[in-house]
Order: C-alpha cells, then sequence, then structure tokens
C-alpha cells in the first residue's frame, strides 16, 4: 500500500457542466490523459453527475458499447483495459473505512486507475496524489470543482475539455 496522506496546497480549475454531453466530454478528457496509478475521487450530492461521468470515462477508455452499471451495490466494478484495470467504486453503503481495504481497494491505487465515488467515506486512506472532482448543483448547471497536484497539473494542461 502506498502512502495516503491529506491534499497539500492543492491548484484548482473548476469547469461548468451545463448538459449532461459537457459531463460526457470532461469523462472522455479526463480518460484521455489519466494512467496506471492514478486515482479520481469524485464527491457531490446524490444525482449530481458522478456516475455519469465515470461512465463516461470507462466508456472512452473501453467503447460506446461497454456496459457500464452502478457499483452501487456491488460497491467496486473493475474493467480491463489496455495496459491497466479500471476500478470503479462507489463507497456510498461503507460503513467502515478499513471494508475499501478489505475490497482490495487501497492497493489497487498503485497500480490500477481507480475513479471513487463518495470518496469521503474512505477517511485518510486516498493518495495524496488524487485528482478531486466535486460536482455542484447550481440553479443553471452543475459546476465541477477539480483540486489536484503537480502530476495532475501537467495531464490537465494536456486535457481538452
Amino acid at each position: 500500500m502506498g502512502q495516503y496522506t491529506r491534499l497539500m496546497t492543492p491548484k484548482s480549475r473548476t469547469i461548468r457542466l451545463e448538459t449532461a454531453s459537457d459531463t460526457d466530454a470532461l469523462g472522455v478528457a479526463l480518460a484521455s490523459v489519466a494512467k496506471a496509478g492514478d486515482c479520481i475521487l469524485l464527491s457531490g450530492q446524490i444525482g449530481a453527475g458522478k456516475s455519469a461521468l465515470a461512465r463516461a470515462f470507462i466508456r472512452a477508455r473501453l467503447g460506446e458499447d461497454t456496459e457500464v452499471p452502478s457499483p452501487t451495490f456491488t460497491l467496486v466494478q473493475t474493467y480491463e483495459d489496455t495496459n491497466s484495470e479500471i476500478w470503479h467504486a462507489d463507497l456510498y453503503r461503507l460503513s467502515d473505512p478499513n471494508e475499501a481495504v478489505e475490497l482490495g481497494l487501497t492497493d489497487a491505487f498503485d497500480d490500477h486507475i481507480c475513479l471513487i465515488e463518495w470518496p469521503e467515506l474512505l477517511g485518510d486512506m486516498v493518495p495524496d496524489t488524487a485528482l478531486r472532482i466535486t460536482i455542484t448543483v447550481t440553479p443553471t448547471a452543475h459546476v465541477a470543482t477539480l483540486l489536484y497536484n503537480g502530476a495532475w497539473a501537467k495531464k490537465l494542461d494536456r486535457m481538452h475539455a
């Protein structure tokens, strides 16, 4: 298991998601720059678009026809990508952060791409290199706030969203 600490002095970027297509475009853009060992934390209220963003990411990597069920009840769905696995986790039903360890999720942080909904339920077990995305619902649009460190800064500069 790698080092897990709080994200220090993060940079931020805000993206307006006025339509479902905007959410999909963000997922596709993230998929174009993510690599094994990357972790994307998706926070926001129910219905904010966390699963839609994860679904667009996975389909961008594996093809539009890929079935991407919500991992709400299974907690984790895994997908074989060319160079790694993609782990899509929904931790809403987690009752203790140690359950994530039992699922193998914290080990997956080191070698796989991890998309994690409800990451606040992990406590302090999130990688310090994670990209944090909080989706907020406003009266006119959803707004994605990205918090990231230096490694993600380079990737996000290459990303087209």
